[in-house]
């Protein structure tokens, strides 16, 4: 289904006029001190949310002495951690909020559970703003409770919807990790990554039945030098997107399926949208996927952006519908105009080493426009199959120029 990316871009949006509202109110404040004072201190710069007054078992209100962790360790200087320890926590909104005076720590070895009542939610579930050098690690979950209130979701229907909860924000985080942890259910996006610089996420699990809505496993916006490795996930929209204003992505071993695929966009919903660029996709398997690699922008596009430098590599196919695919004509629940005005140019990518299977027969569409043509697309070793019977693998090639080598003779259409 198309409608779930539209949301995801009007979601973005949100964040966006929140989150720069958010920035500019503390932009007055001194760059040293802690949001919320910070005073309170932890044994020896370990912060036990157990110690601060949490009961595990999933049943009573964690969320005080959660915040009062993290007022503690940000308020710290050197070295601080939080101790999220084994068992069960459940726990409403949560805002942390920096710059903090040390590096701080967030070591999950339990869960944390969030609360099914929405009426507690002004936004998202957990938010973290402006932290630098910030690691959350550990073995632990960060559960959603999704199924609880995906009934409440309403963008299948119409565009202006309520927009339910993200589960882990990070808005403004440089030098950050996220590496271990599994995010489970999100009643929205598991993972938003806006204004991000140099952040790992590593060794992480994503999980969501392939139907739940808008459950999008790692978004990015407005942000550079994002590495993610070594990740498996499996949601109901797309296993991670790529928005607007991001450069230098480096996505490797990741798993996708089920799942929407990995997609540039959607580009061109807003206006003063800005460039991708310098995408490196390598050594990934989709399953199943509804959609393979995946460029879209919208053909009534609003900004004039540029999508480029993008590159493809290893990539193998198990059964994934639209293994390839570019849609410059994307038009999600008809709220766009074909008017052909297309602002956005797509040049400069390259699919190498592309096999396996596709459950549809057009393993290959690049859907182009007449107007601003793709250019210096290249596919080399693209050998992708379709798994049906009767009816041959094709690719579709509109208004994309580039070259084809060594590829399956029904898919060099370039």
């Amino acid at each position: 289904m198309a409608f779930p990316n539209n949301t995801m871009l009007r979601t973005l949006f949100l964040l966006v006029l929140v989150c720069a509202a958010h920035a500019g109110g503390k932009a007055k404040e001194s760059s040293s001190a802690p949001a919320g004072g910070g005073g309170g201190s932890c044994d020896g710069g370990t912060c036990d949310i157990t110690k601060m007054g949490a009961t595990a078992g999933g049943k009573t209100d964690c969320t005080k002495a959660v915040q009062e962790a993290w007022t503690s360790a940000c308020g710290g200087t050197g070295k601080q951690k939080i101790m999220i320890p084994k068992g069960d926590f459940l726990v409403g909104p949560l805002n942390f909020t920096g710059p903090c005076k040390g590096d701080v720590t967030i070591q999950l070895d339990g869960n944390l559970l969030a609360s099914t009542d929405l009426s507690q939610y002004k936004g998202n579930w957990i938010e973290i703003l402006r932290v630098d050098n910030l690691v959350i690690t550990g073995k632990g979950t960060l559960d959603g409770q999704g199924p609880a209130v995906w009934s409440k979701n309403s963008c299948a229907k119409k565009y202006d919807c309520k927009i339910l909860p993200n589960s882990l924000v990070l808005d403004f985080v440089n030098n950050g990790e996220v590496s271990g942890i599994t995010l489970l259910n999100s009643k929205f996006f598991h993972m938003n990554v806006f204004q991000c610089k140099d952040m790992v996420i590593k060794d992480v699990t994503v999980t969501a039945p392939g139907d739940s809505p808008n459950t999008d496993g790692i978004h990015m916006g407005d942000s550079s030098g994002v590495t993610i490795s070594n990740t498996v996930i499996g949601v109901g929209d797309d296993c991670i997107s790529i928005g607007p204003g991001s450069t230098k992505v480096n996505i490797t071993g990741v798993t996708c399926g089920p799942g929407h695929g990995i997609s540039i966009g959607s580009l061109g919903r807003y206006k003063d949208e800005k460039d991708v660029t310098d995408i490196n996709v390598k050594d990934c398997t989709f399953k199943k996927s509804t959609n393979g690699l995946r460029i879209k922008a919208y053909e009534d596009a609003k900004s004039v952006l540029t999508a480029s430098k993008i590159h493809y590599e290893n990539i193998k196919m198990e059964d994934a519908a639209n293994p390839i695919i570019i849609d410059m004509k994307y038009c999600p629940n008809k709220i766009c105009t074909a008017s052909g005005g297309s602002k956005v140019t797509v040049k400069d990518v390259s699919f190498k080493n592309i096999t396996g299977t596709s459950s549809t027969p057009e393993a290959v569409s690049l859907l182009c426009t007449d107007k601003i043509p793709c250019s210096g697309v290249t596919m080399d070793n693209v050998k992708v199959e379709y798994s049906g019977k009767n009816n041959k693998t094709m690719a579709v090639c509109n208004n994309a120029k580039g070259s084809s080598t060594g590829c399956l003779k029904e898919l060099a259409c370039l």
